[in-house]
């Protein structure tokens, strides 16, 4: 055994080094395949002897606990906000406020990434918890989302007991565009702008998807250090970055407020190269003392100020106006113009929204308009220099019918949207078969948007419901798939013929129906026959379910080509019926908190028992809760439950009572 412990330390030493290198120096020392290599000889070991893993191992930047919500945390130092200023005047006057109680003080001038600000502890060097701002006093636990992020350290080596810094977490702009990729092939919305992206990433529930998302951090100050202080800010810095912490790339200190102001310029003109988006640059009083000194108003310090940039604004022609088919059927309109440099990429289209956003804005083809794309990734058409409209300008119209396919569209005169509802148009097709197949609707582990694609243009699938006539030796004709990915695609194709109702509906794509309206109308109906010849009243009648809900249902299922689609998976075998919701009234009245890693089932999984038991799963711990299921790593939830007296249970002890109360 003490061999294997010395080969385990040594891995994870080893991966620990490479993981700084590569995404803090940007400067990997091995290939990709020898770090899979040392990454996958220290699951093995792991796994063998999971008694040895530890919270700061490399294999655990992912937890398997799925969480029903995130906990409020108080701050122990207060995440105060920024005054921002916008001209050199402000900037001045700022620098007045400052020079007139410290003539001698210095400026560190710091990129203002834009992110969402975080706090992250360590305790005895290893990562404790990550909370997010929140208000600025309260924020929320978001730890295990945190460690995902692969820059930033889970182990320190010659740390204080006790350290809590803050942090930027961001999306780097490859990553948001390579994400918004994804999304639109799959039919779902798209993020605005990486921050956007990130905070909603930050806030997902299963860590696994947060990971997915390749969030990145940079620390920008120490909030509390036990056992060690600093004289200046830039002085912390330098400490930050040898820690192995990623640090503000282009940070630096002055005296004058001129050559300060000069350095907000410069930071200002290489945004375009950064890998991430900065709104405005921070100035900061470099001196610690001076700053406790200086102290802060109810809003903010009085020791700093952000600096923001104008959003970059560039005229350029209108050149046409052309449409685009999503998943749902929406037309989308789209601005082709003539190509303008602006922040830093050369633009040639721009989203127009939907008719009522062309209407508004009084937007003709020929125009000059203004284009912004400021913080924002999509480019947008903010406005029309009329003065500068030719005579041959031409309005632009919606038409009748679907430019792919030819299908009248559907306009419906409440929202901006027209649709083309002709569940055969190509346009739709493939994004139709991505949502059928993705993680919330059936499920196809493997079938990604790339594969989908592939199987459409080899002919080898018209809709989703072909998938289930799949053979393993037609995929495993396809690049870059082979034999054995063949056979796992067709076990997950087939692995879903049993998924329940609620997945089904849901996957169908119709429009207005979500994961929850796919739950209730499952519930409900308990068929996907009976849901088929429900009429307006009956299907109003569903809590949840409106006029414009009921009335897309009835249109989907009316349409030849759903018909056509519903044999073809009746045929396949795909279940058409809904589980029973519920077998017994044995949990009656009582109320389950689950906490910790399940090792039996899913949470998901736990909680469908527990309800279709009669009982309740709740996300937090009160005296009115009945159990507390501990899994492994159980945390506060499992502290709270012994405090107030609350039954604990091993997941053991719950599937005794589980199979007592299904007898």
């Amino acid at each position: 055994m003490d061999e294997i412990i010395k080969e385990l330390q040594k891995l994870r030493e080893e991966l620990w080094e490479h993981n700084r290198r590569y995404y803090v120096e940007d400067a990997p020392s091995i290939s990709d395949y020898d770090y899979d290599m040392l990454m996958r000889r220290l699951k093995e070991i792991e796994g063998k002897y999971p008694e040895l893993i530890t919270p700061d191992s490399p294999t655990q930047r992912v937890g398997g606990e799925v969480l029903s919500a995130f906990e409020s945390v108080t701050h122990e130092v207060p995440m105060d906000s920024l005054q921002d200023v916008f001209s050199k005047e402000e900037l001045s006057e700022f620098d007045s406020r400052v020079k007139a109680v410290f003539p001698d003080a210095e400026y560190a001038v710091e990129l203002k990434i834009d992110g969402l600000s975080v706090a992250i502890e360590y305790r005895d060097g290893i990562l404790f918890r990550g909370v997010t701002r929140g208000d600025g006093v309260v924020g929320e636990d978001v730890t295990q989302n945190i460690k995902t992020i692969k820059s930033l350290p889970l182990k320190l080596s010659d740390a204080p007991s006790r350290l809590i810094i803050r942090g930027e977490v961001y999306m780097a702009r490859e990553t948001f565009l390579r994400l918004n990729e994804e999304r639109e092939a799959k039919g779902e919305s798209l993020f605005a702008n990486p921050r956007n992206a990130a905070a909603g990433s930050l806030r997902q529930l299963d860590p696994k998807i947060c990971a997915e998302r390749e969030l990145d951090i940079i620390i920008f100050n120490i909030q509390l250090s036990d056992g060690i202080s600093f004289k200046t800010h830039s002085e912390s810095l330098d400490y930050l970055g040898s820690l192995g912490f990623k640090v503000s790339p282009n940070y630096s200190v002055f005296s004058s407020i001129d050559d300060a102001y000069a350095e907000i310029g410069r930071l200002g003109n290489i945004r375009d190269e950064l890998p991430f988006n900065i709104d405005g640059a921070v100035l900061k009083v470099n001196r610690l003392d001076m700053r406790d000194e200086l102290g802060s108003t109810s809003k903010f310090p009085k020791w700093a100020a952000a600096y923001k940039y104008p959003p970059e604004e560039k005229e350029t022609k209108l050149l046409d106006i052309v449409l685009q088919v999503g998943r749902t059927g929406v037309l989308t309109p789209n601005a082709v113009l003539e190509p303008v440099h602006i922040s830093g990429v050369t633009v040639s289209r721009a989203t127009l929204h939907n008719r009522d956003f062309i209407k508004e804005r009084d937007i003709m083809i020929g125009d000059t308009v203004i284009v912004r794309k400021a913080g924002d990734i999509i480019p947008e058409v903010v406005s029309v220099v009329k003065e500068k409209r030719p005579p041959d300008a031409v309005s632009f119209r919606m038409p009748d019918t679907c430019p792919v396919c030819g299908s009248a569209v559907f306009s419906d005169e409440s929202e901006a949207a027209v649709r083309c509802v002709n569940a055969e148009c190509p346009a739709q097709r493939i994004r139709n078969i991505i949502h059928f197949a993705s993680r919330d609707a059936m499920d196809i582990d493997g079938l990604g948007p790339a594969v989908v694609e592939q199987l459409v243009e080899a002919e080898l699938i018209r809709d989703a419901a072909d998938l289930y006539s799949l053979k393993a030796e037609q995929i495993a004709e396809i690049d870059r798939m082979g034999e054995k990915s063949a056979n796992n695609l067709i076990n997950a194709i087939e692995k879903t013929k049993t998924n329940d109702l609620a997945r089904l509906i849901f996957a169908l794509g119709i429009r207005h129906v979500g994961q929850k309206a796919g739950k209730s109308l499952a519930k409900n109906f308990g068929s996907l026959d009976a849901l088929m010849n429900a009429d307006s009243e009956k299907l109003k009648a569903v809590f949840d379910v409106g006029d414009a809900m009921a009335e897309s249902i009835i249109r989907w299922f009316s349409l030849p080509a759903s018909h056509d689609f519903i044999e073809k998976l009746r045929q396949a075998g795909v279940n058409f019926t809904a589980a029973m919701e519920k077998s017994s009234d044995a949990f009656a009245g009582k109320t389950f908190v689950l906490t910790g890693a399940l090792t039996k089932f899913t949470r998901s999984e736990a909680e469908e028992k527990i309800e279709a038991l009669g009982g309740k799963a709740s996300s937090s711990v009160s005296k009115k809760t009945s159990f507390v299921v501990a899994g492994e790593a159980a945390g506060s939830k499992l502290t709270k439950a012994n405090a107030l007296g609350v039954p604990v249970l091993t997941e053991d002890e719950f599937l005794e009572i589980l199979k007592t109360a299904e007898e």
